[in-house]
């Protein structure tokens, strides 16, 4: 099964056929004409054509923005069909997935291009429709038709027309015949929505994408059916029947709430001959016979809810005879009794078994069991678990229901679709349990969360979670039919937690040496993002981090650990004690990063400095890999030198950090199950085994290799004193003399070359520079480096040595010449990111290192990270990976001048942007502000750590 969102037309309305036809030619006078005869095809296609003509500017295209998870919905954008029902009102009828159950921005787009913005009104509980509203004195240049809704029209045999939108571009008119009437409500899958206690009816239009919400109409262009859903194995379309929806339509004109009665049961319609099986009575089957003499089948109970009233007095198989002592066969005298009878009881006579039995039972008001408000903290969503999912996980309604785990809930592993039933201890009935429990919480604070998932309801979880007060505004938000909105009401002030107290472990003694040696100088590093920065996705990252040095708590990692400064750091010590940590240093050029902790938290815990040794590692020499594992547990394994060689990874599709300029050590069935260092048998650190992530097509590789010690070294007194690293911003390879002489090197530079490096008998060549860096217009690729300020240059690690200064002397060979260029060397320092703004639901940034390193581009503009769902950065286009150069036509060299360009719009008002892509391509979009759902905020690195403050 799928939902219709989105469509292929099998005839546009722009190419209606039109059978009027002037005549050709005049006839003589004298010859008489015969009656012209038109065929009944061509009389009915005619009464199509106008019909559809005139009922077309009543349908519109609805641009469906669902600014939050909610229930069994995603964050998400898509567009649907709905029509016109009260022009007076501006009431527009659609479907219950397309008004959705969350909070929703949404728009509709009439035949001559009109928008107006919607408001939802009503979305049926259980059934597939709702409606929106919209202030039709915002139409200027339309009045559209008013659709009559007319639910007696449907029969079997039909013909039918299905007015929809082509993926939200155009109108298409889908042809079909009515062919069942009784039709089980399609099912789209556990933990989906689903209708049911209703019929459906079925016709071969093959409605597809973007029809969800379209009128079926007959040929006098009454509205017998709304579209819903359809078979993606076969042709079929299903349609809600408009007995419920006339109703609903009814009191809604008339200002009065539409009562929803149930009795928390599903009831299917089953035909006789299983009836007989469930063991319906002969008499009983008689009576409704003479009674119904067209029906085929009786209602069923299909499923009692647990935790209802019903349960215990209703069994799945019971056969329904009678409602308050009428016979009944279908859905209209059940749903009609409960509705008008919300708070009053119901006598029910069954059948069970062949036993004839009458039970009573209250009528409760369905709403109480559909959430209607949301708690926002940490970027998840949770609210009242709801009759929809309770069913499918077969649980009473009672507990918190995760729609969308978020940073905070999806950091702890608590997956979507998981039920919480305890916080802290306490017994979590509700919503109101839960934010009471959450808000006395400072930022950092752990409390633990019991919960069961839709997979597993049976078996009860437990996970620590983390609160968070810091990335994310944390907030209540409660449904307004009559405002169409989700009016929010924030916590009070962010709380801090306390540091923790201080605890003291050791470290167990093993029977390897090695280990017990290194185990004090190894740490488990946690870190988890919380937004999505300088192209990369993943969240959460875990690896074994280095002590060196232990007087100011300062571990030496991988950039596969901590790739960027914008995040949480938890280091574990012994697998016993956590503390939290900080990010001090990113490596601009290479795969180090330096976390940080506080030695007070670690007590008397025996943690020291590992010893760090330079040298030059050999294919063949045996080292000995030590790394943790995600528990704690340390490990070792011998193993001997296979290579040292250049990386040459293949460049970023996503754009983030690829390391380059250096040679990494290679192990013969070296570990790949875990990272840390390489030791000789001494337990020196020799280098560490790092993991480097690359991307290989679109998947994601990590491979581990050994990084030489000595880059540490050299790291160490920048992370300490704050001192910049100097680059010469391009990309080199090594090339085999033999190569070069081809390019016509001198004999007397391969000479000095050989002499220099009689080993490497190698010469350094460009492969690429950094964008906007001096060395971009002065060096080319395939540029030999020969000597720097006079001396020569091979290894990847001489030329980072010779550049830390502010200006070189670049001895090249190019096109058959010695050149020598003065080439001002870059300055970067270890900060890496410092800034976010998130704008319409996109996350900005300043264009990363990255992107000029890998693709030439020149760090001008502001580039688009992330996107999130169901915002205007989706709707609009605003893909990650863009830079925006121009709002309105003002350019923006930086966030700065971004955030004075946007400032001061008003809400859901609309602005030009021009973005360049990676390759430079200019494309210009126009976006639609969202204030309400998508404020704008930043967050900026201080001295005690990121701050996020309000832009509006």
């Amino acid at each position: 099964m799928h939902r219709t969102f989105a469509v292929a037309g099998l005839l546009l309305l722009a190419c209606l056929p039109s059978h009027s036809q002037e005549p050709s030619g005049s006839a003589p006078a004298a010859t008489a004409m015969p009656p012209t005869t038109v065929p009944v095809a061509d009389v009915e296609d005619s009464r199509w054509t106008r019909t559809l003509e005139r009922v077309a500017s009543g349908v519109v295209t609805i641009q469906v923005d669902l600014a939050r998870a909610f229930d069994t919905e995603w964050n998400m954008s898509s567009q649907a069909t709905g029509f016109v029902v009260d022009a007076q009102r501006g009431l527009i009828l659609t479907n219950r997935h397309v008004v959705t159950p969350g909070p929703v921005t949404a728009t509709a787009v009439f035949l001559n291009r009109e928008e107006v913005t919607l408001y939802p009104v009503y979305r049926d509980p259980v059934h597939d429709f709702g409606f929106y509203r919209y202030d039709p004195s915002k139409l200027r240049f339309i009045k559209p038709t008013e659709l009559k809704l007319h639910p007696q029209g449907a029969q079997v045999g039909r013909e039918i027309r299905v007015i929809g939108n082509d993926a939200g571009e155009q109108l298409s008119i889908l042809a079909g015949t009515l062919a069942r009437l009784d039709r089980e409500a399609p099912n789209y899958g556990l933990g989906k929505y689903n209708d049911f206690n209703t019929f459906y009816y079925q016709a071969a239009s093959s409605t597809s994408g973007g029809s969800s919400g379209s009128p079926v109409i007959d040929i006098d262009g009454r509205v017998l059916a709304l579209n819903a859903g359809g078979s993606s194995a076969a042709a079929s379309s299903f349609y809600l029947p408009l007995d419920r929806v006339t109703r609903a339509l009814d009191a809604i004109q008339k200002g009065k709430p539409v009562d929803r009665g149930t009795l928390q049961t599903v009831f299917v319609y089953t035909p006789f001959d299983e009836l007989r099986r469930l063991g319906l009575r002969n008499e009983s089957e008689i009576e409704v016979r003479k009674k119904f003499p067209n029906t085929t089948g009786m209602l069923v109970v299909s499923e009692v809810q647990r935790g209802s009233a019903a349960e215990g007095v209703l069994e799945p198989g019971d056969v329904l005879v009678r409602i308050n002592g009428q016979l009944t066969v279908d859905f209209s005298l059940l749903a009609s009794t409960l509705d008008d009878g919300v708070g009053k009881t119901v006598k029910l006579s069954i059948e069970r078994g062949g036993e004839a039995l009458e039970r009573e039972l209250p009528i409760q008001d369905m709403y109480q069991v559909m959430p209607d408000e949301f708690l926002e903290f940490g970027d998840a969503i949770v609210h009242n678990l709801s009759w929809q999912q309770a069913r499918h996980i077969n649980v009473p309604i009672r507990g918190v229901y995760v729609a969308n785990p978020g940073y905070v809930l999806g950091a702890a592993g608590i997956p979507r679709g998981a039920v919480i039933s305890e916080a802290g201890g306490q017994d979590i009935k509700g919503l109101g349990d839960l934010e009471e429990a959450l808000s006395k919480l400072g930022d950092g604070e752990r409390i633990t969360l019991r919960y069961f998932t839709i997979d597993d309801p049976k078996t009860a979880q437990w996970r620590s979670v983390r609160m968070d007060r810091r990335w994310f505004p944390a907030r209540v938000c409660k449904r307004d039919d009559k405002a169409g909105t989700w009016p929010c009401t924030p916590w009070g002030e962010d709380g801090v937690a306390k540091p923790p107290e201080p605890a003291t472990t050791t470290f167990a003694k093993t029977s390897d040496p090695l280990i017990n040696k290194l185990a004090p100088s190894l740490v488990l590093v946690n870190f988890d993002m919380p937004y999505s920065v300088s192209g990369i996705t993943e969240r959460s990252y875990y690896g074994t981090g280095l002590i060196v040095d232990a007087a100011r708590g300062l571990v030496i990692v991988d950039r596969n650990t901590v790739p960027v400064p914008l995040g949480d750091v938890r280091l574990t010590f012994a697998g016993s004690i956590e503390v939290p940590g900080r990010v001090e240093y990113i490596h601009p050029l290479h795969n180090l990063a330096a976390v940080s902790y506080d030695p007070k938290l670690i007590g008397a815990t025996p943690a020291r400095a590992a010893t760090l040794k330079t040298v030059d590692v050999r294919p063949g020499q045996e080292l000995w890999a030590v790394g943790m594992r995600p528990d704690g547990k340390v490990q070792s394994r011998s193993a001997r030198v296979a290579s040292v060689d250049p990386v040459g990874f293949p460049l970023s599709r996503t754009l983030q950090f690829r390391d380059s300029n250096l040679e990494t050590i290679s192990l013969v069935n070296g570990p790949a199950d875990y990272d840390g260092v390489l030791v000789d048998k001494s337990g020196a650190v020799v280098a560490t085994w790092a993991s480097f992530a690359y991307e290989s097509g679109r998947q994601v590789v990590q491979e581990n290799r050994g990084v030489s010690a000595e880059l540490i070294q050299e790291m160490l007194p920048l992370v300490r004193e704050g001192r910049p690293l100097h680059s010469l911003e391009a990309e080199l390879q090594p090339l085999p003399l033999a190569v070069a002489r081809k390019q016509s090197l001198p004999d007397e530079w391969i000479r000095r070359l050989e002499q220099h490096s009689p080993e490497r008998r190698e010469v350094l060549s460009v492969v690429r520079t950094v964008g906007g860096s001096p060395a971009d217009g002065l060096l080319r690729s395939g540029d030999l480096i020969l000597d720097i300020d006079g001396a020569i240059v091979n290894r990847f690690r001489e030329v980072e040595r010779s550049v830390q200064k502010p200006s070189v002397r670049v001895t090249v060979w190019r096109d058959k010449h010695e050149l020598v260029i003065e080439v001002p060397t870059v300055e970067l320092d270890g900060r890496d990111l410092e800034r976010i703004v998130v704008w319409a639901g996109a996350v900005l940034q300043k264009p990363h290192r990255a992107l000029a390193a890998q693709r030439g581009i020149e760090p001008s503009g502001v580039f688009v990270a992330y996107f999130s769902y169901g915002s205007p950065a989706t709707r609009y286009q605003l893909w990650a990976g863009r830079r925006i150069v121009e709002v309105d036509g003002k350019p923006v060299a930086d966030l700065d001048a971004f955030i004075q360009a946007v400032s001061g719009r008003e809400d859901r008002s609309s602005l030009r942007l021009r973005t360049v892509t990676w390759n430079g391509s200019v494309e210009v979009i126009t976006l639609k502000l969202d204030k309400r759902y998508w404020p704008t905020y930043e967050l900026r690195r201080a001295a005690n750590g990121w701050v996020r403050t309000a832009l509006e």
